[in-house]
């Protein structure tokens, strides 16, 4: 089993990974691995001494091709997984919201391709992660639209 938590900050030395809810003229956008038969938003780890914002336009960058975007911050989250090693232990993530005006014409990374859709897709990499970090980004845009 994993819970998901959602967090307005922690302590930067905290966040280990980067996930990116990525739209293009209104549409998602989704990524293929090429060992996997699954879709997934853009993200990865954060490298030693990166920025997480820097590790968010770096795996943005190489997991979809985005060249010209407008990135933001979100909020932060966790995951625990309940049957690892360490069942209480949270692993904490950044997530973001990019809007992607412009992509590269060729990905150079794992990823096989990405998926543009009007919809959610239905196979994912991750479900019981992916679908509520969505879910939290338009909640919280639902927020901020209220308060306009």
């Amino acid at each position: 089993m994993i819970t998901v938590n959602f967090y307005d900050t922690v302590e930067d030395d905290l966040l280990k990974f980067a996930v990116i809810i990525a739209r293009t003229e209104g549409k998602w956008i989704f990524c293929k691995h090429r060992e996997r038969d699954t879709y997934e938003v853009p993200g990865g780890h954060r490298e030693p001494g990166e920025n997480i914002l820097d590790t968010a336009r770096r795996e943005l960058y190489e997991e979809t091709g985005a060249v010209e975007y407008e990135l933001q911050p979100v909020c932060v989250y966790s995951v625990i997984r309940w049957d690892s090693p360490n069942p209480e232990e949270e692993s904490f993530g950044m997530l973001y919201y990019a809007h992607i005006k412009k992509f590269e014409k060729d990905l150079h990374s794992e990823i096989e391709k990405i998926i543009i859709t009007k919809q959610l897709i239905e196979r994912w990499t991750y479900p019981e992660i992916q679908p509520k970090l969505i879910a939290e980004y338009e909640r919280r845009r639902a927020l901020q639209e209220d308060f306009r």
